[in-house]
């Protein structure tokens, strides 16, 4: 049995659900040879007290701004610079 979400936790839980933006604290990020900015946006579908899962999470690249990745992905929370309420369709410009 998991153990209670801690209050300081409590923030990422209230989005369960939900459509959110996140942000990681790397400059960029390499997945499959493809160098991108740590941004992620995705429906959360779990929080523990390490770590929120995206899923699906579309990875916004320059060149792929709605790439999805295939399987969930989990983020340690103390990894987190941005995490937010957002609507994954918007396009961001990235430069």
């Amino acid at each position: 049995m998991e153990s209670p979400i801690i209050e300081e936790n409590q923030i990422f839980e209230e989005l369960l659900n939900k459509s959110v933006l996140l942000v990681t604290m790397r400059d960029q990020l390499n997945i499959l040879g493809q160098t991108f900015r740590p941004i992620f946006c995705g429906t959360v579908v779990d929080v523990t007290n390490g770590f929120v899962t995206l899923d699906p999470v579309n990875i916004k690249m320059h060149n792929a701004p709605f790439f999805t990745f295939p399987t969930p992905l989990s983020f340690p929370m103390e990894r987190i610079t941005i995490f937010t309420e957002f609507d994954c369709s918007r396009r961001l410009p990235l430069i």
